[in-house]
Protein backbone atom coordinates (compact mmCIF):
# COMPACT_ATOMS: atom_id res chain seq x y z
CA UNK A 1 0.00 0.00 0.00
CA UNK A 2 1.28 3.47 -0.82
CA UNK A 3 2.03 6.05 1.85
CA UNK A 4 0.47 9.44 2.41
CA UNK A 5 2.23 12.14 0.41
CA UNK A 6 2.87 15.41 2.21
CA UNK A 7 2.42 18.49 0.02
CA UNK A 8 3.51 22.02 0.88
CA UNK A 9 1.37 24.48 -1.06
CA UNK A 10 -1.18 24.37 0.36
CA UNK A 11 -0.09 22.11 3.19
CA UNK A 12 -1.91 18.78 2.96
CA UNK A 13 -1.67 14.99 2.89
CA UNK A 14 -2.77 13.06 -0.19
CA UNK A 15 -3.29 9.41 -0.95
CA UNK A 16 -4.83 7.25 -3.67
CA UNK A 17 -6.52 3.95 -2.88
CA UNK A 18 -7.18 1.42 -5.63
CA UNK A 19 -9.69 -1.41 -5.38
CA UNK A 20 -10.55 -4.58 -7.26
CA UNK A 21 -14.26 -3.79 -7.63
CA UNK A 22 -16.85 -1.06 -7.37
CA UNK A 23 -18.29 -2.82 -4.29
CA UNK A 24 -14.93 -2.49 -2.47
CA UNK A 25 -14.77 1.17 -3.43
CA UNK A 26 -18.30 1.79 -2.16
CA UNK A 27 -17.61 -0.05 1.12
CA UNK A 28 -14.49 2.05 1.68
CA UNK A 29 -16.44 5.26 1.01
CA UNK A 30 -19.21 4.18 3.40
CA UNK A 31 -16.65 3.58 6.17
CA UNK A 32 -14.96 6.89 5.43
CA UNK A 33 -18.32 8.67 5.60
CA UNK A 34 -19.07 7.16 9.00
CA UNK A 35 -15.62 8.10 10.34
CA UNK A 36 -16.00 11.64 9.00
CA UNK A 37 -19.33 12.09 10.74
CA UNK A 38 -17.98 10.65 14.01
CA UNK A 39 -14.89 12.88 14.01
CA UNK A 40 -16.36 15.93 12.25
CA UNK A 41 -13.47 15.76 9.73
CA UNK A 42 -14.39 15.91 6.09
CA UNK A 43 -11.49 15.35 3.67
CA UNK A 44 -11.63 16.27 0.01
CA UNK A 45 -12.54 13.14 -1.97
CA UNK A 46 -12.58 12.24 -5.63
CA UNK A 47 -13.38 8.75 -6.80
CA UNK A 48 -14.14 6.50 -9.71
CA UNK A 49 -15.29 2.95 -10.12
CA UNK A 50 -12.16 1.39 -8.59
CA UNK A 51 -10.23 4.22 -6.91
CA UNK A 52 -10.50 6.92 -4.27
CA UNK A 53 -8.26 9.98 -3.95
CA UNK A 54 -8.22 11.68 -0.55
CA UNK A 55 -6.78 15.05 0.44
CA UNK A 56 -6.46 15.86 4.14
CA UNK A 57 -5.89 19.45 5.16
CA UNK A 58 -4.67 20.36 8.66
CA UNK A 59 -7.22 19.81 11.41
CA UNK A 60 -6.63 23.37 12.60
CA UNK A 61 -8.17 25.80 10.13
CA UNK A 62 -5.48 28.48 9.97
CA UNK A 63 -3.41 29.63 7.01
CA UNK A 64 -0.22 28.96 9.02
CA UNK A 65 -1.37 25.55 10.26
CA UNK A 66 0.83 22.51 9.84
CA UNK A 67 0.10 18.79 9.74
CA UNK A 68 -0.17 17.56 13.33
CA UNK A 69 -0.30 14.19 15.07
CA UNK A 70 -4.12 14.36 14.97
CA UNK A 71 -3.98 14.60 11.17
CA UNK A 72 -1.69 11.56 10.90
CA UNK A 73 -3.95 9.67 13.31
CA UNK A 74 -6.98 10.39 11.11
CA UNK A 75 -5.01 9.26 8.04
CA UNK A 76 -4.04 6.06 9.85
CA UNK A 77 -7.68 5.37 10.72
CA UNK A 78 -8.54 5.67 7.03
CA UNK A 79 -5.71 3.24 6.17
CA UNK A 80 -7.30 0.79 8.61
CA UNK A 81 -10.29 0.40 6.27
CA UNK A 82 -8.14 -1.34 3.66
CA UNK A 83 -7.48 -5.02 4.34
Amino acid sequence: MSTWERRKRPIRLEKRYEFQSYEETRDFLDKLGTLSEQTNRFPDISFGKKYVNITLRPFVEDENADILDEDYKFASEIDGFVH
